[in-house]
């Protein structure tokens, strides 16, 4: 740990509950705080939240740390990046912290993709650009929102950027394994440029959009990639973040002009899933930024199957969704130049809850003069309202089809009450996959609730110091030296900053959470505290009787002999 003791200080200023609520909704349990755990497929709340120790630990996947490395964990950013957001909400300046060169294996893909995207912004810019910037003003986009989404323009020679590129000394090789070039021409030529961004906001993609008249293909977007994989990006997922929370809500679509397009009417908690199938890494994404989803798709054929395929998935992940059908097939684009701002908030307001759009999708293509094909709606409605839990909810809706099929309400209620109890017999509830807990014996149980001890209570650090305890695990034995080393250095240890401090010490901070994940007590008095030495000095021992007894069967001279045996009787009596 570096900076002196900024990190304590910051961590001292923030609440651990504060930050990670505002990410994750939390509810207080008697002195601790619980919610839904965001780093595994949790549906109950098991991640616990301590004020006192402030730190958190997943009682399923036992995920364990504190303010630092929850940021780390769930912004996906490193320790610099989250010392300097944390340190501003501290309101502690961490300008001197400097973030050191990684040993990252695509830093120069990053690079490369840096230099390009002010390369085509700078192209934008020129006089080349012009004719660019014409298209893009007919298309109401304006100075701002090409600065604000860094717009650029690829040139018209076809090996333009490959040359300048080269030149930086940048490797062909590498810039064809990246999709920007494809041997020595460039892949994109005359333009208009849209970055894309990974959920850190770091440029890792472009589609480039034709702004003439040719026949060719209207976008071009990069192949995947090692730094650009579609399943695992969402379009504008690192602004939406911070909106997100904001607003307790984010608007899904369908492209990334939609998500531009709502930004020029200050709506942006968007994301955008860029033509691709909605994955399990997105899902994740998704939940984390918050579990109040609207999905506001293109308003055509496909784009009301997307809807409906996209909010079955969320249901399955026990999160409902609301649904916004934009007419005369308008995407949020289209509809947002035509109508303007307030109609788009009005649908943004009247947004359908996902079983509500769902019901009102099945009376689509039903021929309500047939018998048969008015049944099987009628069934069909009951079956999907049979999994909702709302009371008010589904006698509304079976009060509203006696009413239209002029059915009575009993009828209706006794087959939903019949299918509800199927529904109740063959469901299961989810129980989240526990984590196994390697299984400790007793003086493991010991060494472990010393160190803990020594984390709760400062004077235990000073009696392991003065005793000179025999620890036999290495793994133990580093902890230990680096919990008395920091207190040594800072006057005062916590739990919450031996994490902060272990961050770059992989093997010393595995074995602190791993004694976090258990439960030891807190606090220990001088007489129990030595209980707990002599367990570890008894195992020394017999650690010690032990080595003895090999020798002294393997031994042949008897005096050898009678020496070891006489050392084994004094070790069992004590001496």
């Amino acid at each position: 740990m570096e900076n002196g003791n900024t990190p304590q200080l910051i961590r001292e200023r923030l609440n651990i509950v504060d930050i990670i609520g505002e990410r994750i909704p939390l509810e207080k349990k008697g002195k601790n705080f619980f919610g839904v755990c965001p780093f595994h497929d949790d549906t109950s709340p098991s991640l616990c939240v301590s004020a006192e120790k402030q730190i958190y630990t997943c009682f399923s996947c036992h995920a364990t740390g504190n303010i630092f490395s929850f940021i780390m964990d769930y912004e996906h950013i490193n320790f610099v990046e989250t010392l300097k957001y944390l340190g501003e909400k501290a309101g502690i300046d961490t300008n001197n912290i400097h973030i050191k060169s990684t040993n990252n294996k695509y830093q120069k893909y990053y690079d490369i993709y840096d230099f390009t995207l002010k390369y085509f912004q700078n192209n934008l810019q020129s006089e080349v650009g012009i004719a660019a910037k014409k298209y893009l003003a007919e298309r109401k986009i304006d100075e701002t929102i090409i600065k604000e989404f860094q717009i650029g323009l690829s040139l018209k020679n076809k090996d333009d950027l490959t040359k300048v590129l080269t030149v930086k000394n940048y490797d062909l090789v590498d810039l064809n394994k990246i999709g920007l070039s494809n041997d020595s021409h460039d892949i994109y030529s005359n333009r208009i440029m849209f970055p894309l961004y990974d959920i850190n906001g770091k440029v890792v993609a472009f589609s480039g959009r034709l702004y003439n008249d040719d026949k060719n293909n209207k976008y071009v977007n990069t192949k995947e990639t090692p730094i650009f994989k579609k399943g695992e990006c969402l379009y504008h997922y690192h602004i939406a973040k911070e909106e997100a929370r904001i607003k307790k809500n984010v608007i899904i679509m369908e492209g990334f002009m939609d998500v531009i397009r709502a930004s020029t009417i200050g709506i942006k908690n968007t994301i955008a899933l860029m033509g691709t199938a909605l994955t399990k890494e997105q899902i994740k994404l998704i939940k984390r930024l918050s579990n109040n989803i609207i999905l506001c798709l293109d308003g055509d054929e496909p784009g009301r199957k997307a809807s409906l395929n996209i909010g079955n998935i969320f249901l399955k992940e026990n999160i409902e969704v609301k649904i916004i059908t934009l007419p005369n097939d308008d995407d949020p684009d289209s509809f947002i130049l035509k109508e303007g701002k307030e109609s788009f908030l009005a649908y943004l307001e009247n947004a359908l809850n996902f079983g509500d759009y769902k019901i009102k999708a099945m009376r689509e293509n039903v021929n309500f003069n047939s018998v048969e094909e008015t049944s099987n709606y009628i069934n069909s409605v009951i079956e999907e309202i049979s999994s909702i839990d709302d009371p008010i909810r589904t006698e509304i809706i079976l009060k509203k089809l006696a009413k239209d099929f002029n059915i009575g309400y009993n009828t209706l209620e006794k087959k939903f009450l019949n299918l509800r109890g199927e529904l109740q017999k063959t469901t299961q509830p989810r129980i989240s996959k526990l984590k196994e807990k390697v299984q400790k014996n007793k003086y493991q149980k010991a060494v472990e609730q010393i160190i803990y001890f020594m984390l709760t209570n400062e004077w235990v650090i000073t009696e392991v110091t003065r005793t000179n305890l025999l620890i036999t695990e290495e793994n133990y034995r580093i902890l230990i030296r680096e919990i008395c080393y920091y207190y040594e250095t800072f006057g005062k240890v916590t739990i919450a900053d031996m994490i902060t401090y272990l961050n770059d010490k992989e093997k010393p901070l595995i074995t602190l959470k791993e004694i976090i994940n258990n439960i030891y007590q807190d606090q220990v008095d001088k007489e129990t505290l030595y209980l707990y030495f002599k367990v570890i000095s008894d195992d020394n021992i017999s650690r010690q009787i032990k080595v003895l007894e090999r020798k002294l069967k393997d031994e042949l001279d008897p005096v050898k002999q009678a020496q070891t045996a006489e050392e084994i009787r004094r070790l069992r009596i004590g001496e």
